[in-house]
């Protein structure tokens, strides 16, 4: 890891109509539109799925390495997340994001070390700990071959 501050520039470039244009160096261009819910196409990535979409992507990532630091056997992770907007005190904000995790590991893992793994990349995640509204997590755990819990 390179040593900190670390520094992202991306730039947004539009016209007065139309899509904005997300670019950065090294990876691909994309298209960015208001959502349905401010009138837009709803068709496209909007700022606001892009930030959920920073919270669920983070934190599959820092499961990622906290489990190989943590030598937990795992098999695949499903994160979805939900991010609710509302308004406050007259200015609009994120007031909370629900992530729902789906962990499935190989028989034999010890699933309160799975547990514990979970918990803390919820903790450890960048994009989480940034953000002003409060991240809940709902852990399921499944082992490879067993039925999930209803």
């Amino acid at each position: 890891m390179h040593a900190f501050p670390h520094h992202y520039l991306v730039a947004a470039a539009a016209t007065t109509v139309g899509d904005v244009e997300l670019t950065a160096d090294r990876v691909v261009t994309l298209e960015s539109a208001s959502p349905a819910e401010f009138d837009g196409p709803g068709d496209r990535w909007s700022p606001e799925t892009l930030l959920t979409a920073a919270l669920a992507d983070c934190f599959v990532l820092t499961f990622r390495g906290v489990a190989r630091a943590s030598k937990l056997p795992w098999t695949s992770l499903r994160c979805e997340a939900t991010g609710t907007l509302d308004r406050i005190d007259r200015a609009t904000q994120f007031t909370g994001f629900d992530l729902h995790a789906h962990l499935v590991v190989p028989p034999g893992t010890d699933l309160e070390a799975a547990r514990r793994v979970l918990d803390k990349a919820e903790h450890s995640c960048l994009i989480a700990n940034s953000l002003k509204g409060g991240v809940r997590l709902t852990p399921v755990v499944e082992v490879v071959g067993e039925a999930v819990p209803a």
